[in-house]
This record gives structure tokens, sequence and C-alpha cells, in this order.
């Protein structure tokens, strides 16, 4: 049996996130991929407040929540850390983690919705994306800690490669390089890595997938 089992979605960014300081640390692990609309007997019992991916099971203990996991990762194995150990550089680490958790929803919105609400949705994700260009990424570095991924790299994936499916099925265009250049450098830099770029989730079954979904949400609103 193994140590380590990760219940997860392919789909999930949440997921991604765990794949990303699991591989990165080079911690051997069983996957789980769930299906949300079936979830399993174990993730319910795993996860029985928000029942939700990701969980990872370690030793048979639970840990729900994409930043507890990442952190939990971080002080169980300890090398290879992906926070810096100077406490004001961890404190403004964790300050953009939260930002990234934060900014979820105006992603989210993005892909829920269509018309002027979906334009209203575009401009706050385009505000959120010039705060992240303007005061998070640093001149002339690669990733947000400098030469090396950190904690908070894996905790903007969703802006790395989700984003910009969702751009592509829904016509809009927030993440404009001429207007982005750190921030589209960036996603470049963290994109090229090997080990990311090996585990990410396929471009186009994203894209089918996501359309598919889309379209049955805004069905249904509009019933």
């Amino acid at each position: 049996m193994a140590a380590v089992k990760l219940h997860g979605s392919w789909l999930s960014p949440f997921t991604f996130r765990v794949i990303c300081a699991l591989k990165l640390k080079g911690i051997s692990y069983e996957y789980i991929d769930e299906d949300l609309s079936d979830k399993s007997p174990l993730l319910l019992q795993y996860n029985p407040i928000h029942k939700k991916v990701p969980v990872l099971v370690h030793d048979g203990k639970p840990i729900c929540e994409s930043t507890v996991i990442l952190r939990y990762i971080d002080e169980i194995w300890p090398h290879n850390p992906l926070l810096p150990t100077d406490p004001y550089e961890k404190a403004r680490a964790l300050f953009w983690i939260k930002f990234a958790d934060d900014m979820g929803p105006s992603i989210g919105r993005l892909f829920r919705t269509d018309g002027e609400e979906q334009e209203q949705a575009a401009k706050e994700c385009s505000k959120v994306l010039e705060t992240i260009e303007e005061h998070g990424l640093i001149e002339g570095k690669k990733f947000f800690g400098g030469d090396e991924i950190s904690m908070v790299d894996i905790a903007f994936c969703s802006v790395a490669h989700w984003l910009g499916v969702i751009e592509e099925f829904s016509g809009l265009k927030v993440l404009e390089p001429h207007k982005l250049p750190k921030l589209s450098s960036w996603i470049q830099n963290f994109k090229s890595v090997p080990l990311i770029k090996e585990n990410l989730p396929d471009r186009a079954k994203m894209i089918a997938m996501l359309k598919r979904r889309r379209e049955e949400m805004l069905a249904s609103k509009s019933d």
C-alpha cells in the first residue's frame, strides 16, 4: 500500500498544485482520479466537510485544501523547500499565495458567465493580473521567488495554464503580453520547466471538456 495517495481531478488546477509539489520533492504517490459527478465513498470519508478534491492521504491520514496540503508537504519533506526560510520572505510568499487563492473566483466568473456579466468579469480579472504584474513579479527574475520554482509559482498555476484555455474557447482576451510582459514571461518560464510541462493537463482535452460544461451551465441558467 502506498504511503502517499492523492485523490484529485485531472481538470483541477488545485490538484495540479499538489502534483507539482510532489513531483518537485520527488515523492512517490498513488493517484486516484475522482469522478466529481459521482464522488467515491473514500473521498466523502476523507473530506466530509467540503467533499472536494484534492485530498492528500499520508499514512492513512487525510489532508484537505490545496494550500494546506502544500504547506504540509513542505514541512514533512523539507528537502527542495518550496517556501523561503527567511521570515520576511516567507511572509511575502504567503501573501501572494493567499492572493492566488483569492483570485480564483475571478477566473471562475469568466467561465460561468456570458454577455455583459462576462465582460465585467474580464475587467475584474484584468485588474488582478495588472496587480500581479506591478507588485508580484520581480524584474529580471524567472519566477516569483527568484530563479527556482516556489510555492507561489505553483499557487498561480491557474493563471499559467487554465486562464489561457478559458480565453481560447470564450473569445475573451485578458492576458495580453504587450500589457503584461513580466507575467507573460513568467508563464513561458513556468510552462517550459520539463516537470511542469510533462504534467499539465492536455490543452485540447481541457478545451473540449470545459466548453461542454460551460454550455450545459449556461443552458441550465436560461431554463
